[in-house]
């Protein structure tokens, strides 16, 4: 990954812990937009991200009857039951970090900051703008990679175009908008996105 792509996950990282030092108590336990998922099970799982080991997936697997899906929620549902002190505190000493567990993929790390930024925001009512470029090569790269979120499965038959960055994929019917909240839903985030979107439903 160039330069450029780590700057935006350190500056990322640094923005949401600043934003959850800002959070109640009460938000810290609300709901995220993670089904299942609290605000501070996102956070613990990003402050993680850098950190993970593989053993911690295998260890974790068994109890999660070997479903990744399950692996992910119980890692980040054990990080986010740490002191919301701790938890920020890993997220800003690991926030500069360039690596991740074997298997998992440094490519997605961006992506990852930006959608969840969201998922702790969005729900408690905050505004946590994030710039088009950083949404865009969020976009591409969500795009590319099929699993977990098949977004070119999903949406194939529409066109997708970012209206504040240079951004366009797929064809059909345009569906507009905003490059983050075309990356909320190319990550399945639809009720989220759809209001600053324009086309089909």
């Amino acid at each position: 990954m160039d330069e450029a792509y780590w700057l935006a996950v350190h500056a990322m990282r640094l923005r949401i812990a600043d934003l959850l030092e800002s959070l109640s108590p009460a938000e810290w336990d609300a709901e995220s937009l993670c089904p299942g998922w609290r605000v501070r099970d996102v956070a613990g799982h990003l402050g993680q991200v850098p950190t993970l080991r593989l053993w911690d997936m295998v260890a974790a697997a068994p109890k999660a009857r070997f479903n990744p899906h399950r692996i992910n929620t119980l890692l980040a549902v054990r990080a986010g039951s740490r002191e919301p002190g701790d938890i920020v505190a890993t997220l800003r000493a690991h926030a500069a970090d360039r690596r991740t567990a074997a298997g998992l993929d440094v490519r997605n790390g961006l992506f990852d900051a930006v959608v969840h930024s969201q998922d702790i925001a969005l729900p408690l009512g905050r505004d946590f703008p994030v710039p088009p470029e950083y949404s865009r090569r969020g976009l591409q790269r969500v795009w590319d990679m099929g699993w977990p979120f098949r977004a070119r499965r999903r949406l194939a038959g529409l066109t997708l175009r970012a209206t504040d960055t240079d951004w366009r994929a797929g064809a059909g019917p345009e569906v507009s908008g905003p490059a983050l909240a075309l990356l909320l839903l190319l990550t399945g985030r639809t009720a989220a996105a759809a209001p600053a979107l324009h086309g089909p439903s």
